[in-house]
């Protein structure tokens, strides 16, 4: 039987748009046919093409005309009017996270130690409902490109959920690892933010994800995050930071650290840590406290796979797994980081949705209430933990 064709175009062409279009190599509902790529970055757009052997496009307009789903692979502060531009002609989105933010006032000097956090919940409130509305006049569906939500941990505890009725008390969840080596990554005015948003976002996706199957399936809604408190520290900007060289310490005016407690409309709670702090590779996991049972998802490091390497020379053309700054000794290499990480499952989803309506999982209103949750836990950080509400 043949399979339905989807059009696919990129936005982008840096890190993003590089796993994107590898995940779509793996999607197997449909057949793909990638279009082409736009970037306004042309050295980086010839080289990601040609390697590809992809259509390079200098008018996104063009490209937007001939495919039926985008992919917007741009950094998050260029997400609003891509998204928008992209719904006003009735096509799909797949947008990166962030999903949007706040990004300065645009002057040259701005620092993000020190402007007031309110303005930064307001813009980003207000970035989200632009998009929710023009997804409102719009054919087309935005697509959040969460991958956690699809990583097969995350879906596997979902079942669990829906099968036994469980009612969630507490989720505990974290990203942390070593830190980026994007210098972009460190400065508020290209980011957004620090660990809160560049690596929070992955947790707090799952679990007011998590929190929204149970609501759908216990009550037929559902239950959303309501406060937050938060705190967050820049670690390494310390003046009696001592560094070794372990960590990365590029951080103009972000932080580094970050803890946000969320209260639920059911008065249950999530606790989630997101850090640069950490060494030995990354601590990717959610945590589920149900009334029914426990359950840990381990999606980065997992047990699949252990390997012991007695010499580092052994293994210099082995990925073992991200940000380990050794392949020498134990370690737990991943025999498909991408699999478990949940991209290729997200966008089989997301092209299911395109080609058949399938529901998406990942959709809008998941992506605003994260941003939402974010930007009201940095005002809350700046309060020193006061509990804001959403």
């Amino acid at each position: 039987m043949k399979k339905q064709l989807i059009r696919a175009g990129i936005i982008g062409s840096g890190f993003a748009a590089k796993f994107h279009y590898e995940a779509l190599m793996r999607v197997h509902s449909v057949e793909v046919d990638v279009v082409g790529v736009f970037s306004i970055d042309q050295p980086s757009l010839i080289n990601f093409t040609a390697s590809r052997n992809l259509k390079g496009f200098t008018i996104l307009e063009e490209l937007i005309e001939q495919c039926d789903i985008l992919h917007v692979c741009t950094p998050p502060s260029t997400h609003e009017s891509l998204v928008v531009k992209v719904l006003s002609a009735d096509k799909h989105v797949i947008v990166e996270k962030p999903f949007t933010g706040y990004f300065g006032n645009g002057i040259k000097d701005f620092c993000g130690d020190t402007f007031k956090r309110e303005i930064g919940l307001k813009h980003a409130k207000e970035s989200s409902e632009s998009m929710l509305n023009a997804e409102k006049e719009s054919k087309g569906q935005i697509m959040y490109a969460e991958n956690w939500i699809y990583a097969p941990a995350i879906q596997k505890e979902r079942e669990v959920i829906e099968k036994t009725g469980a009612q969630i008390l507490w989720i505990q969840a974290q990203q942390s690892h070593s830190g980026s080596h994007s210098l972009d990554y460190g400065q508020w005015c290209k980011s957004g933010g620090g660990s809160l948003i560049g690596k929070g976002c992955h947790p707090l996706a799952a679990a007011i994800y998590l929190k929204q199957v149970e609501g759908l399936t216990r009550n037929g809604h559902s239950i959303r995050p309501v406060t937050v408190s938060a705190r967050t520290h820049a670690i390494t900007r310390l003046p009696n930071y001592i560094n070794l060289g372990n960590l990365r310490d590029t951080y103009k005016d972000v932080e580094d650290y970050a803890s946000v407690h969320i209260v639920f409309e059911d008065g249950t709670i999530a606790d989630i840590v997101a850090s640069e702090l950490l060494h030995g590779g990354v601590k990717n996991y959610v945590e589920v406290h149900a009334n029914n049972h426990r359950t840990i998802c381990n999606i980065a490091p997992n047990n699949a796979m252990q390997t012991y390497n007695p010499k580092e020379a052994y293994f210099d053309d082995v990925y073992v797994v991200e940000k380990t700054d050794t392949n020498q000794g134990w370690s737990f290499i991943s025999p498909d980081e991408g699999w478990f990480n949940g991209y290729q499952h997200e966008m089989d989803a997301f092209y299911r949705t395109a080609a058949f309506g399938d529901p998406v999982e990942s959709n809008s209103q998941l992506a605003a209430d994260v941003t939402a949750a974010i930007y009201a836990a940095y005002v809350s950080a700046e309060q020193n933990g006061i509990e804001i509400s959403l």
